[in-house]
C-alpha cells in the first residue's frame, strides 16, 4: 500500500486526471461531507459485495475515509484479494477539511 497526502491528491483531481477514488466510511458520513469520490463502505469491501470494485485489479485504487485508519485496512485486505496497487489517502476527510476547508 502506497500513500498520497490530501495536497497531492487535490493536484491529481485539479488537473482533471481521471482517478479511482474511493470513500469507505458510511453513507451517513458521506452525506455529510464528501470529495466525490465513490462511496463503498468498508463493510462492503470485506464482505466482497463491491463488484464494481473487479475491474480495477491492476489499476491504481485511491481510498479515504475519515483519518486514513479504515481506508488503510481496505487497501491491506484489498492488496490480499489480489490489487496490486493501492493508495492510501494520509488523514483522510480531517486532513482535507484543515487544509481546505469544508
Amino acid at each position: 500500500m502506497k500513500t498520497i497526502s490530501v495536497a497531492q491528491l487535490k493536484a491529481r483531481m485539479d488537473a482533471g486526471e481521471k482517478l479511482n477514488l474511493i470513500d469507505v466510511r458510511e453513507p451517513n458520513e458521506y452525506a455529510e461531507f464528501n470529495i466525490g469520490a465513490k462511496l463503498i463502505p468498508l463493510g462492503k469491501i470485506q464482505s466482497m459485495q463491491a463488484d464494481e470494485l473487479d475491474d480495477l485489479k491492476d489499476e491504481e485504487i485511491i481510498l479515504h475515509c475519515r483519518s486514513g485508519k479504515r481506508s488503510a485496512v481496505a487497501a491491506m485486505f484489498l492488496e490480499t484479494q489480489g490489487f496490486t496497487n493501492t493508495v492510501n489517502v494520509e488523514g483522510g476527510v480531517l486532513a482535507w477539511q484543515e487544509k481546505f476547508g469544508r
